[in-house]
């Protein structure tokens, strides 16, 4: 589109401005990674009205995968919003997905009484063998 800011002086200046005072992309380090940024994306997109040039506040830092993901699913690209989960996982082997059911209530918090009840009648003793 012509009305793009894209390849004007402007926008190189905003994105280098907006990239050194925010230079970790956000969708990580929303969920605990640290990856640098490399793209400026506005957060509402010109298409649904935003601004061409907004003020940092209008802008979001991304890396190119997050970037990726938010473009697929935006309106933009015609692509029906939708929740689907983050894949991966964390160094330490949890979902990078916050919503993912891993970071919910444990099943065993809903469970009456203590993980493991002793079953007297299933232990065998010398009062069993005697009779």
């Amino acid at each position: 589109m012509a009305d793009w800011p894209y390849n004007t002086a402007a926008w190189k200046r905003l994105r280098l401005a907006h990239l050194a005072r925010f230079p970790m992309c956000e969708e990580c380090e929303r969920i605990g990674r640290l990856v640098p940024a490399n793209t400026v994306d506005h957060r509402r997109a010109i298409s649904d009205g935003g601004a061409p040039f907004p003020g940092h506040e209008g802008l979001a830092s991304y890396c190119p995968s997050c970037h990726g993901a938010k473009t697929a699913r935006g309106s933009e690209a015609g692509a029906i919003r939708s929740s689907k989960p983050r894949r991966g996982c964390n160094p330490d082997g949890t979902p990078l997905d916050p919503a993912h059911p891993w970071h919910g209530k444990s099943l065993r918090a809903d469970a009456e009484g203590p993980a493991l009840v002793p079953h007297a009648q299933l232990v065998s003793g010398d009062r069993d063998r005697n009779g």
